[in-house]
């Protein structure tokens, strides 16, 4: 995988470098706290998508999984802790 999109939470702190070792050449963050982020668009070179539930309210978490639908992407949803993030990690690996 290229390119992840990492919606929520303010700040990712060590868990880019750890996806990074895990081999994502580009994240791109996306914190969700403002209002407009729900109008936000996914970008196109984006492989895969993951929420991070315990940071976002519902509204955008069904706006992101509605958008990642009709642009035919992948879309994860874990807890902002490693072991979680880890598990999804497995299954996109599973899906290549």
């Amino acid at each position: 995988m290229a390119s992840l999109l990492v919606v929520g939470a303010d700040h990712l702190g060590n868990i880019s470098d750890k996806l990074a070792d895990s081999g994502f050449r580009e994240i791109i963050h996306i914190s969700g706290r403002k209002v407009n982020m729900v109008r936000q668009d996914i970008p196109e070179h984006v492989d895969a998508i993951l929420v991070m539930i315990d940071y976002v309210n519902h509204n955008l978490a069904k706006k992101v999984k509605e958008k990642a639908k009709s642009k035919d992407k992948p879309i994860y949803f874990a807890r902002r802790s490693w072991s979680s993030i880890h598990s999804v990690i497995q299954q996109l690996e599973a899906h290549r």
